[in-house]
């Protein structure tokens, strides 16, 4: 089994009652709303990564102003030719501001669409999980920066 180690950081963006998200397109085609972020480049800071990433995906400006906590998830999926990969995800949450830019939907990579949604109808978006811990980050603030019962 191939291990993967990845690591991101990401972005909760609330103002006004809503919440900044991009869409995520899948490999499969399949369309599920994430937080602003993504992957770590080899030698960079999280807090950089995570200013890139959401002015790649929505066009803002996002200033990390909360370490909100860490996300580990662990999973197993198929890869090519019959192997399979153990896959580890280390997700760094920060509380973010935006002080720039306009809204935008990303070309040619991981998201296709940018959205400020109201709080209250998150929970009837098709999204990834991700966003779920980043709200009960951002609400409950733990001191120990993880959400109980959240890592896999």
């Amino acid at each position: 089994m191939r291990e993967e180690l990845r690591v991101a950081a990401y972005a909760v963006c609330v103002q006004d009652g809503r919440m900044l998200l991009a869409r995520w397109v899948a490999r499969d085609g399949a369309r599920r709303w994430t937080l602003p972020g993504g992957g770590m480049e080899h030698g960079e800071d999280p807090y950089d990564t995570v200013v890139r990433e959401a002015e790649e995906e929505t066009g803002y400006t996002v200033e990390p102003v909360t370490l909100l906590g860490l996300d580990s998830i662990r999973r197993t999926y198929p890869r090519p030719l019959g192997a399979q990969a153990d896959f580890h995800g280390l997700r760094i949450v920060y509380e973010g501001r935006v002080t720039g830019g306009e809204l935008r939907n990303e070309t040619n990579g991981s998201t296709d669409l940018a959205a400020w949604h109201p709080l209250e109808s998150v929970p009837d978006l098709q999204r990834v999980e991700l966003v779920d811990i980043g709200l009960r980050l951002w609400r409950e603030r733990p001191g120990v920066g993880r959400v109980p019962g959240e890592q896999g």
